[in-house]
């Protein structure tokens, strides 16, 4: 019996049992609306592919077009295989697509040769092509034997499945209960298939076999458990009367008990006909025109006729539409394969190897399971499809396949690289840090001597980070591949860029000038010249305050390329180079693609990088809520992924919006596990990130001291300290504190070395604390309010709202306190709304306390606001609140974009706010209500 027809009444009967289970999953899926998607589970043999062969017959008789693939084992090793089996009925349909899409899905699907295409675009080509079938007709995609679909199909039918609501496609895909997949993060809803209740499971075999023996009968329905397959499959292992001998040991395992019955019927068939099932069990696709190439290779005297006996038994069947062969179920595949001899194996994919000449990855992998012995040239082709795999962006996939060339290598050198590279891929890009780890210790051992090559030395510098390892001891390591390595300073050679890259995260990490000077000789001796993102990197991310000045140009290249970018190496690098110079938002849509990658399961290292970029933009451009989200997201998939070495970034997120808000027991809790992870492995730009939260939670509950204490050890009063980035976001909070707690001299000497370095040219923000600080701690009151006047007049300073917002306090400040107590108001007042529309309570709190003090109410105020605009102020406002566009508010008003623009400009002052994004919050606060009167 067949699991498509395992628990019918006859070959075309209904499914028995199993009515309620369709309704349910067919109202899940949308069939026949606008389309859903959903995993079916369950145990083997409980029916899933019955299941899915009846939806998929009624889907077709709603005029639905059903598209079906399936996993294999021997396969999830070629990428997108999976994804040729869905949709090579479409190739016509391709050309409908635009040429990019088009040839990217061309090359993924392996009908041309070219460049390797990025996931994203692959995964966007797919919904396209499926979106533009099922305008015409509506889809189901179905998708068998989950598991197994290797991992770049399923990354893409995992962001295909996200997006399949209202546009007329279904995924649903089968797997068995416990089997993990790319699917586990959650990008289908699970329907878990039970087994036959007890009048199901015996209306069944008393229908299938009327001559069953009552005792035999008891005995299978016991056994079975309501398993349709077991039920349907095990009498034929069962005496036809009550008996031991005839039992099956009631300890076997159901899957072991299936794959025993099943095994049985491979063997009772001819010996050609095993022969020629093992041929496509190992071959995997089911293509037939390789099948019979391969079985005239062996020239074992069996052919594609051999298959008859096979398909009588409905052990397979042909699919005549695209000639592929289909087994019936999984399990027989697995009965096929074991019930063969290993030397029947290698055979196997010897003569499949030569038949595949055209298909280097899988031509390699067969000849690797044919080899038993150390063989080099073997191992070069399988080095060689380790490095297709990887470009295609399987991972994963290329440290397997790599580690495959490293066990066929004869001892040496060659042996030790080739688990050096797959160890760096490991470290580097799928997170599988232990196995990394047992792949160094095995290169070391196939070599002693070749621990300081550089896929070596940066894989374990990654594990020394991620691990209890120091800095320095990483350093050392790394440096000394560098310098003492047989490689010439070639800036074409990736092994040495990603070893120089991995460098300056390390000295970053350590945030000492001694710990740059090999990263800066290394730099000098690159030919022909040093890549531009190393050479940014070289001046942003080590010693911002006083060379990140002179990166704008190379950082603007770097963004130019972005555009349309999927690579993920090039955009978290890119981003790391714009993170002190505060261009984060620049590369923020291409930070967004990589996250999308990682969610779809791209690699993980990448998808940190880039979850911490948009964190830290968000902190600084006030979008506090996204923030921590995303640095939750951070920490779960550093605890995931064993990366402990990148926690603290996302510790700092949750810390600093934390102590902003003023949660601040709870941010120096986190600001102090910071610092103590940090502190023993001499990672002190860590412990700075730490120092900086908690000094911000000390200022908002008006600790002052113990905030100077905190910015103080980032960066003592008086200088910006050498190689260490995180100076320059300390600079308000240690002037600020040295002001309230009366060391007048050091505020003094801290804004002189600010201007000296000139950090105000970096960027708006730098610019706008910069003038803030000098007027923090200026002499007099006129010379304090230019100060305050000139910063809060930057270019570009509102896109940092907690930063201007606090300086609007402290000019608020400094006017009540001289006694214009009037003019006060407005730089408090706007501060308040920044503040209270940003979640700031210390210092929401505190700037209302000053409001107070100059004579303000908040009631008064807020019945207030309105009167002070007049009717046509009011209704830009509302427009603008909105979400319009100066020119959609001047359309609708019969006005210039220009008068739009100048009634906004006097509105701001005049509600006490200082953006576009204040308004809603500014309307909605009790001035709604005075406007209907």
């Amino acid at each position: 019996m067949t699991g498509s027809d395992s628990f019918k009444h006859g070959t075309a009967g209904p499914l028995v049992g199993r009515d309620s289970d369709l309704r349910r999953i067919r109202d899940l899926l949308g069939l026949g609306a606008g389309g859903g998607a959903l995993l079916l589970s369950g145990d083997a043999g409980v029916g899933k592919t019955a299941v899915l062969d009846a939806l998929a017959e009624a889907a077709r008789a709603d005029g639905t077009r059903v598209l079906r693939a399936a996993g294999v084992q021997c396969e999830a090793n070629y990428s997108y295989s999976g994804l040729n089996q869905v949709l090579y009925p479409f190739q016509d349909a391709l050309g409908e697509l635009q040429a990019p899409f088009r040839s990217a899905l061309h090359v993924a699907l392996g009908f041309e040769s070219g460049s390797p295409p990025e996931r994203l675009i692959v995964s966007n080509a797919v919904l396209l092509l499926l979106r533009t079938v099922a305008a015409r007709t509506p889809l189901l995609l179905i998708v068998d034997d989950l598991p197994w679909i290797d991992r770049a199909s399923a990354a893409v039918l995992g962001f295909v499945a996200r997006r399949t609501t209202g546009i007329r496609v279904s995924l649903l895909a089968a797997s068995r209960s416990g089997s993990r997949s790319l699917y586990d993060g959650g990008a289908l809803t699970e329907y878990r298939l039970q087994p036959l209740d007890e009048a199901s499971a015996d209306h069944l075999v008393s229908t299938r076999f009327p001559d069953l023996v009552a005792g035999a009968r008891r005995h299978l329905l016991a056994l079975a458990h309501g398993n349709p397959l077991a039920l349907l499959e095990l009498p034929s292992a069962l005496p036809t009367a009550p008996g031991p001998a005839g039992e099956v040991p009631a300890v076997l395992p159901l899957s072991r008990r299936l794959e025993t019955v099943f095994g049985s019927r491979v063997t009772a068939l001819p010996r050609p006909s095993q022969c020629l099932l093992l041929v496509a069990a190992l071959e995997g696709t089911g293509d037939l025109g390789v099948l019979q190439a391969a079985t005239r290779q062996a020239n074992a005297g069996y052919g594609l006729d051999d298959l008859a006996p096979a398909e009588r038994e409905q052990l397979v069947h042909i699919d005549e539409g695209v000639r592929r062969l289909r087994f019936r179920h999984p399990l027989i595949r697995s009965a096929v394969v074991g019930n063969s001899t290993s030397g029947e194996r290698r055979a196997v994919h010897a003569a499949l190897a030569q038949v595949l000449v055209d298909q280097p990855e899988r031509r390699a992998w067969h000849l690797g399971e044919a080899t038993l012995e150390p063989d080099e040239n073997v191992a070069a082709l399988l080095e060689h499809a380790a490095r297709i795999t990887l470009r295609r962006g399987d991972a994963a996939g290329s440290m397997r396949t790599l580690i495959r060339s490293a066990d066929l290598t004869p001892p040496g050198p060659d042996r030790a690289r080739r688990l050096a590279e797959a160890a760096y891929v490991g470290a580097e890009s799928t997170g599988a840090l232990a196995s990394a780890q047992r792949l160094l210790d095995e290169a070391r051992r196939a070599a002693p001597d070749h621990k300081n090559s550089l896929h070596s030395a940066a894989a374990t510098a990654f594990l020394l980070l991620n691990g209890d390892g120091d800095i320095d001891t990483a350093h050392r390591l790394l440096v000394c591949a560098i310098e003492t390595g047989t490689h010439a300073y070639d800036a074409q050679d990736k092994a040495l860029v990603d070893a120089l890259d991995t460098l300056a995260l390390i000295c970053f990490f350590g945030a000492r000038h001694d710990l740059w000077q090999p990263y800066y000789r290394a730099l000098e001796k690159l030919t022909p010249e040093v890549p531009v993102v190393l050479s940014a990197l070289g001046k942003t991310f080590s010693d911002p305050a006083r060379t990140g000045a002179a990166a704008p140009e190379e950082l603007d290249e770097l963004v130019a390329e972005l555009a349309g970018v999927t690579d993920p190496v090039q955009i978290t690098r890119a981003g790391t180079a714009a993170l002190y110079l505060d261009r984060l938002g620049d590369v923020r849509e291409a930070a967004w693609r990589v996250v999308r990658m990682g969610r779809n399961g791209g690699p993980a290292r990448r998808y940190l990088a880039a979850l911490i970029h948009l964190c830290l933009d968000d902190y600084l451009t006030g979008m506090w809520d996204e923030a921590a989200q995303l640095a939750d997201e951070g920490v779960q998939l550093c605890e995931t992924h064993g990366y402990t070495a990148f926690a603290w970034y996302f510790l700092y997120i949750q810390a600093i919006v934390g102590a902003a808000r003023g949660e601040a027991d709870e941010a120096e809790a986190t600001a102090e596990r910071i610092i103590r992870w940090a502190v023993p492995r001499g990672a002190s730009c860590a412990a700075h990130h730490g120092h900086h939260a908690a000094a911000v939670a000390a200022l908002g509950r008006g600790d002052v001291a113990g905030a100077y204490e905190h910015a103080n050890a980032v960066s003592p009063a008086g200088s910006l300290a050498s190689h260490v980035p995180h100076a320059l976001w300390v600079t308000m909070d240690l002037v600020e504190a040295a002001v309230r707690t009366d060391r007048q001299t050091e505020a003094t000497g801290h804004v002189r070395a600010m201007r000296e370095a000139d950090v105000a040219a970096i960027s708006s923000r730098h610019a706008l604390l910069t003038e803030g600080c000098a007027a923090l701690c200026a002499a007099t009151d006129d010379e304090a309010l230019a100060l305050f006047a000139k910063a809060l007049a930057v270019p570009g300073a509102q896109r940092w709202p907690f930063d201007f917002a606090r300086i609007q306090l402290a000019y608020g400040e400094r006017l009540r306190r001289g006694r214009a107590t009037i003019e006060s108001r407005g730089s408090l007042s706007a501060a308040l709304s920044a503040f209270e529309h940003l979640g700031a309570r210390p210092w929401a709190e505190r700037a209302e306390a000053e409001l107070r003090a100059a004579g303000w109410s908040r009631r008064r105020t807020e019945t207030s606001k309105v009167h002070t605009l007049t009717p046509q102020e009011l209704e830009t406002a509302r427009l603008a609140a909105s979400g319009l566009t100066n020119k959609q508010i001047a359309e609708r008003l019969f006005l210039s974009h220009r008068t739009v623009g100048t009634h906004l400009y006097q509105i701001y002052p005049k509600l006490g706010i200082t953006s576009r994004a204040m308004l809603r919050d500014a309307l909605e606060s009790g001035s709604w209500s005075q406007g209907r009167h």
